[in-house]
């Protein structure tokens, strides 16, 4: 195998950043279109799930989009994201009012609700609470 180097003139070991690579993948989450008929196979699926419920018209939808994809890369959590126009059915059965709106489960358990886009450091702050079980069953996440 012929050696590479860097701009600075140092051997570049590329195994070992293969190997971080792959490792940092396997320490982050995932954001993934989720439809109504997904949602529950979702929730069971994964460990902690984020779903999200917006719309495509949805301005604060739209602001939250890169913060919860910044998440994602950041937590081990599953972002699902939920297009209520398209699939409105979940976000009826669960009471659904206004978005962007976010529930938080954990092995398929509510663990908490937010209506409205928050930033980056807030969903962190609750995810990171939430993750250390300091909340209740239903408390605002």
């Amino acid at each position: 195998m012929r050696q590479r180097w860097d701009l600075h003139g140092r051997p570049i070991n590329s195994t070992a950043k293969v190997l971080q690579t792959t490792v940092n993948r396997l320490c982050m989450g995932e954001v993934k279109a989720v439809t109504d008929s997904e949602f529950e196979g979702t929730l069971n699926e994964n460990e902690w799930v984020l779903v999200d419920f917006w719309a495509p018209w949805c301005g604060p939808c739209k602001a939250l989009g890169p913060v919860l994809e910044q998440v994602a890369g950041e937590r081990e959590v599953t972002v699902a994201k939920v297009n209520t126009d398209t699939d409105p059915m979940q976000a009826g059965r669960l009471g659904v009012r206004g978005i962007p709106a976010m529930f938080l489960y954990h092995n398929g358990e509510l663990m908490g609700t937010q209506t409205g886009a928050l930033p980056k450091a807030r969903v962190l702050a609750r995810l990171d609470e939430a993750m250390g079980g300091a909340f209740d069953d239903g408390a605002d996440f």
